[in-house]
């Protein structure tokens, strides 16, 4: 395999937007908030289901076209044709990178791809002067969350509702030097 990591082109596009953006998951992180006498509690427990689920995408696919150029970055991972993609946005003064999708070919999962364009997107963001990096994932995408953990990522908070489909978003980040 000759795997080069590479910001997108426009001809990477279909190729990207026809993956198959949906996750199977055995396990999701079940929110639990309380609010009592002015506090307020909130913990994340990992749950599992009783039988995998397919978790869809919360965003669509295919607006990337019209997002792709207003991201500060779309890394493509690419073997011949483009297997796998990370979307980059800048927030804060270009303080803090986030990165807001990870997808890999169904086909080439749990082969490192998604590790090296994690790793990409966080030396992308070191080389930008970036002080803070960030990866959200829907609760539900237990295989994105281990990923975030796997690689070093701390859990640093959550939104309730954030994405269009009322997911729950978790927030995994590191301070860069």
């Amino acid at each position: 395999m000759s795997l080069e990591i590479r910001p997108a082109i426009a001809a990477d596009l279909a190729r990207l937007m026809g993956m198959n953006h949906t996750v199977s998951s055995d396990y999701v992180w079940q929110l639990d908030l309380r609010r009592e006498s002015g506090q307020v509690s909130v913990s994340l427990r990992e749950v599992r289901l009783p039988r995998p689920v397919t978790v869809a995408y919360p965003r669509n696919p295919f607006a990337l076209a019209d997002e792709w150029t207003r991201k500060a970055a779309v890394l493509v991972a690419v073997d011949q044709i483009p297997l796998g993609y990370v979307c980059i946005s800048e927030q804060g003064a270009a303080t803090v990178a986030w990165a807001t999708d990870l997808v890999v070919a169904p086909e080439q999962r749990r082969r490192g791809l998604g590790s090296l364009l994690l790793g990409a997107a966080e030396d992308w963001a070191v080389q930008r002067g970036c002080g803070q990096f960030m990866f959200e994932v829907q609760a539900k995408n237990q295989p994105a969350i281990r990923l975030a953990q796997k690689t070093g990522l701390e859990f640093c908070g959550y939104n309730d509702h954030y994405y269009a489909n009322q997911d729950v978003a978790l927030f995994f980040g590191r301070t860069l030097k």
